[in-house]
């Protein structure tokens, strides 16, 4: 268990959408550099993810220990959203602090970008709060949506056009002109029926599947096929865009 009074360094590190190639040369540096890589296992469903974590090490930086923190349970349906999104970062945030080693480098490996809807910086700072004396490195990842546009083979907008960033939870008025969405658990895409839709699901893996069309011909199937995968594999990491 970290001392309080130990001075600690965190690299936290993209690591791209799934492919261990997907790593940047200044990533590998950074996770070589790293004395043990510190995980959350999400359980038996979801042990594909831990998994790839292990693959990427053995490949850039065989022989670092991981040490899996198991992941703390979560309410998906709360009658307050973000009180219980609080509260479980600060779980994850004790639980982490206490797994880190008393001295030297621990990495964080990130799925895409640290900066593109991730908890890892936030929980972060909570550790600061329970006492942690770290400094921090962050090195920038390929994200999910350079996957999708380069699965696909398409620009991200045309000439001149906005680009919007956001999740299934806050698309409920139909997208903007480019909207690429992220953490959409059910079929959002359906508030949007006059959309074409880039749709692309374990990018950069050996489970990635894509689909394109107009989201009046192809939603309904794709919201049958979203929950088969889920059911097939016990978990699903996918993204979108939808464009008028």
């Amino acid at each position: 268990m970290l001392q309080m009074d130990t001075m600690q360094h965190i690299e936290v590190i993209g690591i791209g959408a799934g492919n261990p190639d997907h790593l940047t040369l200044q990533a590998v540096e950074a996770l070589r550099r790293s004395d043990v890589v510190v995980a959350l296992d999400k359980g038996d469903t979801k042990a594909d993810l831990l998994n790839a974590r292990r693959e990427i090490v053995d490949k850039h930086a065989p022989g670092t220990p991981i040490v899996a923190v198991t992941d703390p349970e979560r309410d998906r349906n709360p009658a307050d959203y973000k009180a219980e999104v609080e509260r479980w970062h600060q779980e994850r945030a004790q639980l982490l602090l206490d797994a880190l080693p008393a001295e030297g480098t621990a990495a964080f490996l990130v799925w895409g970008d640290p900066s593109l809807y991730d908890s890892t910086l936030r929980i972060i700072e909570r550790m600061r709060g329970l006492g942690l004396n770290a400094t921090v490195t962050v090195t920038p990842g390929i994200t999910a949506v350079q996957a999708l546009t380069a699965a696909h083979g398409i620009l991200i907008n045309r000439i001149g056009e906005d680009i919007r960033i956001t999740t299934g939870r806050a698309l409920v008025d139909g997208p903007m002109t480019n909207a690429v969405v992220m953490l959409d658990g059910g079929a959002a895409w359906m508030h949007a029926p006059d959309a074409e839709i880039w749709w692309g699901a374990y990018l950069g893996t050996d489970k990635q599947v894509l689909r394109h069309g107009l989201v009046s011909e192809i939603g309904i199937d794709l919201a049958q096929e979203k929950a088969a995968l889920r059911e097939k594999h016990g978990w699903i990491m996918d993204i979108y865009l939808l464009r008028k």
